[in-house]
């Protein structure tokens, strides 16, 4: 691989294991709003792009964008109560983070979740300190896998795309990093690791623990 100049980490699946919680809250806004629809279904056909993307595909009567956000948000509050309890970083997080960091490797977060699920994880986790830029999706038009988030926290690093190693955990979210013209190391939170190397992972690793690049 690339000697890359910076990292860039998406969030939820790839510093925290909390797909589980995201999931249950998707069902509760289901069952909130009389929403007919199965998380498997929602997850094939809905669950890319941004907050505002999503909540337009599940509710294509509403046109305004604050309405669509407001519902979203909501969704997101349950997560944060459900996963509060539970909060845990990764395998080896810390002593990979801390490597980075006395290499002064510029590091910067790019996850489609809002300022207050990044704030929610950075504070129950500690994590300030070790990044140099986040970037949500509220930051962004076009949510992931738009390569939109990936430039764009790239561009706030001060450096080229195609220098930057991304960790990712989704399909949408290792497209948008190829896009953007990165390599990425997937973590196997929602996929095993055949399936993140055919999408176009140089490596697929459990932890941070099993990396084998730095």
């Amino acid at each position: 691989m690339r000697s890359p100049k910076a990292l860039i980490f998406d969030m939820d699946g790839t510093l925290v294991d909390n797909m589980e919680y995201h999931k249950q809250s998707w069902i509760e806004l289901f069952k909130l709003h009389q929403l007919d629809l199965d998380y498997d279904t929602f997850d094939q056909h809905y669950h890319k792009g941004s907050l505002v993307e999503i909540m337009s595909r599940l509710f294509p009567h509403i046109t305004d964008p604050k309405e669509l956000f407001r519902i979203g948000s909501y969704k997101e509050e349950l997560y944060r109560e459900l996963y509060r309890p539970h909060v845990q970083a990764l395998d080896g997080l810390y002593t990979f983070l801390d490597l980075q960091q006395q290499q002064h490797v510029p590091m910067g977060i790019a996850t489609m979740g809002d300022q207050h699920n990044i704030d929610f994880i950075f504070e129950a986790l500690e994590l300030e300190a070790y990044f140099h830029s986040t970037t949500g999706g509220h930051q962004v038009t076009n949510g992931k896998p738009h390569p939109e988030i990936f430039l764009t926290a790239a561009k706030k690093l001060g450096v080229a795309p195609e220098d930057c190693l991304v960790f990712e955990d989704t399909r949408s979210g290792v497209t948008a990093a190829r896009a953007a013209g990165m390599q990425v190391i997937g973590l196997t939170t929602m996929f095993d690791q055949k399936t993140l190397v055919e999408l176009g992972c140089i490596q697929a690793v459990e932890d941070f623990n099993a990396l084998e690049l730095f």
